[in-house]
């Protein structure tokens, strides 16, 4: 697929210099530290010192202090607390963070995931039945309730009450719980927006333990989940996300709790584990479970006490992961084959597709993988309980949730991000949202956002790729969305002769060499084997790539990680 290169306004030389002058930071990356906005020697020792005394007051979150003296009371008067989350990573971390704090310190709670399958997405009706036949007049929900209107009416009127942690956009109406806690309120003056579910529900710890005088060291223990759910619900890492990853990746590189630790280990990891390490080996495996039988396994691993029983639950939930992959698989075959085969479907401006059978757990990565190939907003619906369900995903610039909102009157519910959204409507109103959604993109996205892109952070000579400019830009991290790994352009490079390979049919290592120059660096292109001709050829060409570790047998080298190429 033909990518845009973009390239990011550079500052004004002089404003480089004096800030390379205070910072003592090589011209190149500081070009880069002021396109995001790091101008001076605070801002910068902010940046890259971060510390968790930069946490914002959880007490400036609108419905903070009420949230606090609900849970107090409850405490008091020994009160049955349930805690409520989703069946996905955001979901589950927070659960178990909450769960395993909570009950450290009070007896009377209990955690419940609803069944993806039975109950589908939110508050369920059937989990208020549960929570009132058993005994519970608190139920704390993380990642989820900021639109379940009728289940928490139906648990008022049994003498249930609601505190209720979410992130997502809130609809016209807020639910009647006793406390709301979701920065993305309107009338909410918190600094940070961009709180995961379970840094929600950190906050609200955070409050709850300033209260209490509980001790720092026990809440900052659970950073390390934090860190899985932020990295995993690709939300922002910049500001509050930024700090609390910083610290939850340590922990997770020197002392995990042990169903981390187990699921680091079958992930196969052999470098210090990142984001992208994550997302793509750690938070896969947690979301396997809900998405193929219920979550409730992947909450238990998480709470794993022993490195025995984490070793237990981690297989259990591996075993998940490999029923995941193969319906991934399948699915996102049958998808790509379904654009293929109609003309309608290929030349469209986003891809909705429904099949009966398509398993629910999976149609989010089906929707990603079609993104993959055709770069645009992706709604992939499956059927269950004689509705269809679906799941959305978008591309840089597009806001689907909007997209989904101006359809709503053929929905049953829906909510989500401007990114990724999930929807529930009838099955006889697939057609006409095909038709709806179709419009509404093609009136509101441009040609270029259905052009994948590529943001070019600076150019750089492979010649000035050294040890310490590694080490300076590695400590730009931790790197994910709006703190994206930087991406450099190199000019007339060309691969050495016959070091040009193809690696499992579909990547492309060589050597590359910049004309008037003897440095030499390994590249790799995930994907680009269709390359391998015109790179074997030894014709010259721009090359737009990262830099990276590569750790084989004891040896650790520098390498370019490409992202394009554009020949001469």
């Amino acid at each position: 697929m033909i990518k845009r290169w973009v390239y990011r306004t550079q500052p004004e030389p002089e404003v480089i210099t004096k800030l390379s002058e205070a910072i003592n930071v090589n011209p190149t990356l500081c070009a880069v530290l002021l396109q995001r906005n790091i101008k001076d020697f605070i801002a910068a020792k902010s940046f890259f010192r971060p510390t968790l005394d930069m946490l914002h007051d959880p007490f400036l979150m609108k419905d903070m202090s009420i949230a606090v003296e609900r849970l107090e009371a409850a405490m008091e008067r020994k009160e049955k607390i349930l805690i409520y989350g989703d069946y996905d990573v955001d979901g589950t971390t927070s659960v178990a963070m909450f769960y395993d704090f909570v009950s450290s310190i009070y007896p009377y709670v209990d955690f419940y995931i609803p069944d993806r399958y039975m109950e589908g997405y939110g508050v369920s009706q059937k989990s208020i039945e549960w929570a009132s036949e058993n005994g519970f007049s608190l139920i704390i929900t993380l990642d989820c309730g900021i639109k379940a209107m009728d289940p928490i009416q139906t648990a008022r009127q049994k003498g249930i009450d609601f505190i209720v942690c979410d992130h997502h956009r809130p609809g016209s109406e807020l639910p009647p719980a006793v406390a709301i806690l979701d920065p993305k309120r309107e009338d909410c003056a918190y600094p940070y927006k961009e709180l995961s579910g379970c840094g929600v529900g950190f906050k609200f710890m955070q409050a709850f333990s300033s209260t209490k005088g509980l001790s720092e060291e026990k809440l900052f223990g659970y950073l390390d989940l934090l860190a899985v759910s932020i990295a995993s619900d690709i939300v922002p890492v910049t500001g509050e996300n930024r700090v609390m990853v910083h610290y939850g990746l340590q922990r997770l590189n020197s002392d995990p709790r042990p169903g981390l630790r187990a699921l680091i280990r079958l992930s196969g990891q052999k470098n210090e584990l990142d984001i992208s390490g994550i997302v793509f080996g750690v938070g896969p495996r947690i979301n396997a479970a809900g998405r193929i039988s219920h979550a409730k396994s992947s909450v238990e691993l998480l709470l794993a006490k022993s490195e025995a029983e984490a070793a237990h639950f981690a297989q259990k939930v591996d075993v998940k992961n490999d029923e995941r992959r193969s319906f991934d698989s399948n699915i996102t075959q049958e998808a790509l084959e379904m654009i293929e085969k109609s003309d309608n479907i290929k030349s469209a401006k986003s891809t909705v597709l429904f099949k009966h059978d398509w398993h629910k757990g999976v149609i989010g990565i089906v929707a990603s993988r079609c993104i993959e190939k055709y770069h645009r907003p992706t709604i992939i619906l499956t059927a269950s309980n004689d509705k269809a369900t679906g799941s959305a995903r978008s591309v840089p610039g597009f806001d689907v949730y909007n997209a989904i909102a101006n359809c709503s009157d053929l929905l049953l519910q829906y909510g989500g991000h401007r990114y990724a959204a999930g929807l529930t409507m009838d099955l006889s109103k697939v057609v006409d949202f095909q038709e709806k959604f179709e419009a509404e993109v093609s009136r509101n996205i441009t040609d270029e956002q259905l052009i994948p892109k590529i943001e070019i952070d600076n150019e750089l000579s492979l010649s000035q790729i050294t040890p310490k400019f590694f080490n300076i830009l590695r400590q730009m991290g931790p790197f994910g969305p709006e703190n994206m790994p930087l991406v450099f352009v190199a000019h007339n490079v060309r691969a050495v002769k016959d070091s040009t390979k193809i690696l499992k049919d579909k990547h492309v290592k060589f050597t590359a060499k910049e004309d008037g120059s003897t440095k030499m660096m390994d590249a790799i292109g995930f994907g680009l084997a269709t390359y391998y001709k015109m790179i074997d050829s030894g014709m010259p060409f721009k090359l737009a790539f990262t830099i990276e570790e590569n750790r084989y047998m004891g040896n650790v080298t520098l390498q370019l990680n490409v992202k394009d190429l554009k020949f001469n």
